[in-house]
């Protein structure tokens, strides 16, 4: 039942075929059909004030992709991603809470600036892709995206990735998920869909070189053969099945276990994994702080402070999160030695 409950706007339109009807998941329908054309009217008012102050803005992820599901509603979100002008930011800020919208508290840290406006709107404003904490190889090749971004017709300051580009991103994001907290099940539906649109007319030579140079053809190859054996009915191989098993135990945006565990893994495996992941956490990289924590390069005689306030504020306003990350590391080398002796 949970999870009719937290899809009814998908069970509904799994199910228009066969004639089964419930009240519970016609108002499931309308109301993603209204959160979809609410969020469409607030965006395009939110373009139109970019395009009026000359700031460029590309958008991102599902408020692209929902257009090429079969039927409105049937692609939700949580927020808008756009990015936007990263030397922009201060009147990017301006703009929406002159368009009735609160910046979250994290305001100025990482690669997004999150803001909030009553009843369901929450857009998140990019500066940058990928953030200090994402793979080094995806981030450089980001750095400059503006380089191959494409001009909107009809638009002055909006851009757009080219079909094989935003295919591309498309899996380098789905991997930075993968490979941290994991993944849902939405990201291989996307990845099914995408290419179910796309995929003829993609120039798969030059995906597969740029893949190439983001170091994850692996998982491209992995995730593509999943998504279209998974959703076209086929049978899976072993592999497939064990990959499937982690996207659906990852929820739908990752669990602390897996992105421990991962973290580990990527350290070094085994105990010198968990000293090495440890350390990390506790001593962060300088890029890092710059991103998350600006105030302490801004004045850095508080720098060594700094492990002291990540450790107070985890304990206060992250209780759950941290409890879940110490209990995750403990168990690493349990889990390890049990597999060891098996």
């Amino acid at each position: 039942m949970g999870i009719l409950i937290t899809n009814t706007p998908r069970v509904y339109f799994s199910t228009i075929s066969t004639g089964v009807k419930d009240p519970a998941f016609t108002q499931a329908k309308g109301k993603a059909i209204r959160k979809v054309a609410a969020f469409d009217l607030e965006r395009e008012a939110i373009f139109d004030a970019f395009e009026k102050a000359g700031i460029w803005y590309l958008l991102l992820k599902g408020a692209v992709l929902k257009d090429l599901y079969p039927m409105i509603g049937m692609r939700q979100m949580a927020d808008n991603d756009i990015l936007c002008d990263a030397s922009r930011t201060a009147d990017v800020r301006a703009i929406m809470e002159s368009h009735g919208f609160e910046a979250d508290k994290a305001y100025g840290r990482g690669a997004h600036d999150s803001f909030f406006k009553p009843p369901v709107y929450n857009f998140e404003m990019h500066r940058t892709l990928f953030s200090a904490n994402h793979d080094k190889k995806i981030r450089s090749y980001y750095e400059n995206v503006k380089e191959r971004l494409k001009c909107v017709d009809g638009k002055e300051f909006e851009r757009r990735f080219s079909d094989e580009d935003f295919y591309v991103y498309l899996i380098a994001h789905e991997h930075k998920h993968y490979s941290g907290g994991g993944t849902g099940l939405r990201s291989l539906l996307d990845t099914y869909v995408y290419i179910l649109n796309k995929g003829k007319t993609l120039d798969w030579n030059y995906i597969s070189g740029e893949i190439g140079k983001l170091g994850i053809t692996d998982f491209e190859s992995k995730n593509r053969s999943l998504a279209m054996h998974l959703f076209c009915g086929d049978a899976l191989s072993e592999d497939e099945q064990d990959m499937l098993d982690y996207v659906i135990s990852s929820g739908t945006y990752g669990t602390v276990a897996n992105r421990v565990n991962n973290g580990i893994a990527k350290k070094g495996d085994g105990i010198i994994g968990k000293v090495r992941y440890v350390l990390g956490r506790i001593f962060l990289p300088l890029d890092v702080v710059r991103s998350s924590f600006p105030l302490f390069i801004k004045y850095p005689v508080l720098l060594p402070f700094l492990p002291f306030y990540r450790a107070i504020r985890g304990v206060t306003t992250r209780r759950n999160v941290m409890k879940a990350e110490l209990k995750t590391i403990a168990r690493y080398r349990q889990k390890k030695d049990m597999k060891d002796k098996c």
